[in-house]
């Protein structure tokens, strides 16, 4: 996998979201559908409220049996880890390394919010990874 590359120039743009109030049912589902680790949590404008991901989901199936009820952001990551298209694949693979985290978020400033435009995750390093050596 070529480092040195830009999200910009190795990612694929779009995401998959959810809102706020989703209830976790519907997440779950999602997930598991479109199978992926996680879904990008938006506010109403399209702005980056958090990340909901299949350990959150786990962790709420084991706290609460009404797990399936509950919206979103009873569950939801705030704390995100967010890039912007331009920042190079070595310090994204650093990010992941560093932080024990899965995914980055790729942002778009928007004056004062950020719009989520892509993720980036360490399945996406291994796809690349093996696609480019075969």
């Amino acid at each position: 996998m070529r480092m040195g590359r830009t999200v910009l120039e190795a990612k694929r743009y779009g995401i998959y979201s959810c809102g706020r109030q989703t209830l976790l049912e519907e997440v779950a589902r999602e997930i598991l559908e479109r199978d992926v680790s996680a879904l990008v949590v938006v506010e109403d404008d399209g702005s980056l409220a958090g990340v909901i991901s299949r350990t959150d989901l786990l962790r709420a199936c084991t706290e609460r049996e009404d797990w399936a009820s509950l919206p979103v952001f009873a569950y939801m990551s705030k704390e995100v880890v967010t890039v912007h298209p331009q920042t190079l694949l070595r310090d994204v693979a650093d990010l992941l390394l560093q932080n024990h985290i899965h995914r980055v978020i790729v942002v778009r400033q928007e004056g004062d919010k950020l719009r989520p435009v892509a993720v980036v995750s360490d399945g996406d390093f291994i796809y690349h990874m093996m696609k480019e050596d075969n």
